[in-house]
């Protein structure tokens, strides 16, 4: 019999649905398999279902509800030459009604934005920060390749620095994943305290601004600084209006930040503990290297493994961007995976070095 099916990875395969899609729709009665192995419960499908997915799964990407989806099914099996027009016609017009409603939303957020007062440093302002060389080049190396390259979105294509009191945060984020880091403190004469020099209207300022000096740094101007940065020589960090400058050893680059507000990156850290699993990152490299899929699936028990959706194993399982789960695995060779739920980013921490960390977004595993 299995030779005259399709099994359901082949099925994945042909119709675009993927495994875990097909899994979801045999649960709901959607597509139910012609055959089920009674031994092994795995899935087979007639040659004559794959027209039937392949419909499935351009109706799911058109984001057509199930009950509907459910319907123009049944209408195209029975050769209902009126019902599935007028089905397809209902969730077009629910489609252009919720562009026009979000349109409208968001026309209204723009213009509360556009009324929000900022809090940029002006042209006679300067911050100067004192750090190691090797210090903020190990930062910029930890967040660099979490910043976006989306011209639509240009706020998120560089690297915030973002100055508090004794400290200097790195933070890049293209949406679906993101990464801080902070660099050691030091002042020019190696002592342990970063060296933020202000005039006093600025001083003020920072005070009522909880001591934060905040300027993006575009990403062009990020890798210029982070070439300067070859040993652990003292680097002199400038931030004069919307200009930023770097000096080390006699070296100097300097540029213009970003104009525009960076989102407030703390409120996306602020998530509850989860529980915490040492990854085996030479393992997780080989493995991902492996994955030719878009998504790939973490199970994650006493320890976290990459497989396949039909992997036979117990525990969690997560989907996550295999390049992206690659990226996030260069900060070092020990790592720690933060679980908290299966729609919550996942968090991977350096148990060696505090506030440096990624977040990265899972991919639905679901329909």
């Amino acid at each position: 019999m299995e030779n005259d099916m399709r099994s359901i990875g082949e099925m994945g395969r042909d119709s675009g649905l993927g495994v875990s899609a097909l899994r979801f729709y045999d649960r709901a009665g959607v597509l139910v398999p012609a055959w089920v192995d009674p031994v092994t419960g795995y899935r087979w499908y007639a040659s004559e279902q794959l027209g039937e997915a392949r419909l499935l799964a351009r109706l799911r990407r058109s984001g057509m509800p199930l009950a509907d989806i459910r319907l123009v099914l049944a209408g195209w099996a029975g050769g209902d030459a009126g019902l599935v027009p007028r089905l397809l016609d209902g969730h077009l017009r629910r489609l252009e009604r919720g562009l026009a409603e979000a349109r409208e939303e968001l026309s209204t957020v723009r213009a509360l934005l556009g009324h929000k007062e900022t809090s940029m440093t002006t042209a006679t302002d300067t911050a100067r920060l004192t750090v190691p060389g090797d210090g903020l080049a190990a930062a910029l190396d930890a967040v660099r390749y979490a910043a976006a390259s989306d011209p639509e979105l240009p706020v998120l294509c560089g690297i915030h620095f973002d100055i508090e009191g004794d400290d200097l945060h790195l933070v890049a984020t293209d949406r679906y994943r993101m990464a801080v880091a902070r660099t050691p403190a030091t002042t020019g004469t190696g002592g342990g305290r970063v060296q933020v020099t202000v005039p006093t209207p600025l001083a003020d300022a920072m005070r009522a601004l909880h001591g934060r000096v905040q300027v993006t740094v575009p990403t062009p101007l990020a890798d210029a600084m982070r070439a300067l940065l070859t040993d652990d020589a003292p680097a002199r960090l400038t931030v004069d209006g919307h200009g930023v400058e770097l000096e080390t050893q006699g070296r100097r680059v300097a540029g213009q930040s970003l104009g525009e507000d960076f989102p407030d990156y703390r409120r996306l850290t602020r998530l509850p503990e989860g529980r915490r699993l040492a990854l085996d990152v030479p393992a997780l490299r080989r493995a991902l290297g492996a994955q030719e899929a878009e998504v790939c699936v973490l199970v994650l028990a006493d320890g976290v493994t990459v497989g396949g959706e039909d992997l036979d194993l117990a525990g969690d399982r997560v989907g996550v961007n295999p390049a992206f789960l690659l990226d996030a695995l260069a900060a070092g060779d020990e790592l720690l995976l933060e679980y908290i739920g299966p729609k919550a980013p996942l968090v991977l921490l350096r148990p060696d070095v505090e506030d440096v960390f990624s977040l990265l977004m899972p991919v639905s595993l679901e329909a």
